[in-house]
């Protein structure tokens, strides 16, 4: 297998990223309906942006939504924007939640 030859600490690198953009993808996607127009115009632009690499375990479709997300992350607190980012966080944590209890 090709993950043989991989250190303990590269396949928890590499498992850390695949379940990092599945999960950010799985909040946009509940998420995206309540964003500002200006939130939705820098989560597509993030999430449109052309990357140089895709983790290879991770789905490009995931990584892309995870890069927006990211995006918007960071729109939200360099614009200073703290009460929205804290609402966009705490949706994030209440879609998590919500997704452990599903399993």
């Amino acid at each position: 297998s090709e993950n043989e030859n991989l250190s303990a600490h590269k396949i928890h690198r590499k498992a850390i990223e695949f379940v990092k953009a599945q999960a950010q993808s799985k909040i946009m996607h509940k998420i995206e309906d309540e964003l500002l127009e200006d939130e939705k115009y820098i989560y597509k632009r993030g999430r449109n942006a052309k990357s140089a690499t895709v983790p290879k375990n991770a789905d490009v479709r995931d990584y892309r939504m995870a890069t927006g997300f990211e995006a918007l992350l960071g729109y939200l607190y360099l614009a200073g924007q703290k009460d929205r980012q804290e609402y966009i966080l705490n949706r994030c944590i209440e879609v998590i939640n919500q997704s452990k209890l599903g399993e």
